[in-house]
């Protein structure tokens, strides 16, 4: 079995639910890819013509508020999570997020040719793609919840919780835009926790 084979195989799953015959099929679809730090997966108004999962490292997705003036963290990708614009990917727009590796990274890949392909292995392909995409749309359901709901301590703690390594892997001040905070607020409160 080729390396990180099993592990592609289980993303599909997790992600897809898609099991038996079509698995290997659509795990062949896939390539790994090594990035460096600082690379970019996608850049703002490029077109998104892949999808990714992360194997290792972290990946922020940002852009830059109506003036330029700031950069605003949307999510920091880790292991095991899927990576893309959706909105690019799906609806052939220009990109409104940049991806970039904050360290030395590995991704699985598939293009987006391949990814509509999916369909002539997996017989149920479109309820499976709606259930993914409805997935997808729980996770920013939840994380808007969680930013119009919570309180700073809440959100750090809970991310604490949820993954503590981000805070040693992952510069401050984009941990603290993805929250919705200035550093400063993050800071505070990490020294409260810590303490």
């Amino acid at each position: 079995m080729p390396v990180g084979k099993q592990e592609i195989d289980s993303l599909i799953q997790d992600y897809f639910g898609i099991q038996g015959a079509g698995l290997a099929a659509v795990g062949n679809l896939f390539e790994r890819r090594q990035m460096e730090k600082g690379e970019h997966l996608l850049k703002m108004r490029q077109y998104a013509r892949q999808m990714h999962f992360v194997k290792s490292g972290y990946f922020r997705m940002f852009a830059y508020s109506p003036n330029e003036e700031k950069e605003v963290t949307q999510w920091i990708a880790r292991k095991g999570m899927f990576l893309t614009d959706l909105a690019s990917f799906y609806f052939n727009t220009p990109a409104r997020w940049n991806i970039q590796a904050l360290s030395a990274c590995e991704v699985f890949t598939i293009a987006k040719a391949d990814y509509l392909s999916i369909g002539e292995y997996v017989a149920n392909w479109p309820q499976l793609e709606k259930l993914f995409l409805t997935k997808c749309f729980i996770t920013l359901e939840n994380r808007v919840f969680d930013q119009l709901s919570l309180t700073a301590e809440e959100k750090v703690k809970r991310l604490l919780d949820d993954s503590p390594n981000l805070f040693i892997q992952v510069p401050l001040q984009y941990i603290a835009s993805m929250l919705g905070m200035t550093p400063e607020t993050l800071s505070r409160v990490r020294k409260k926790w810590s303490s």
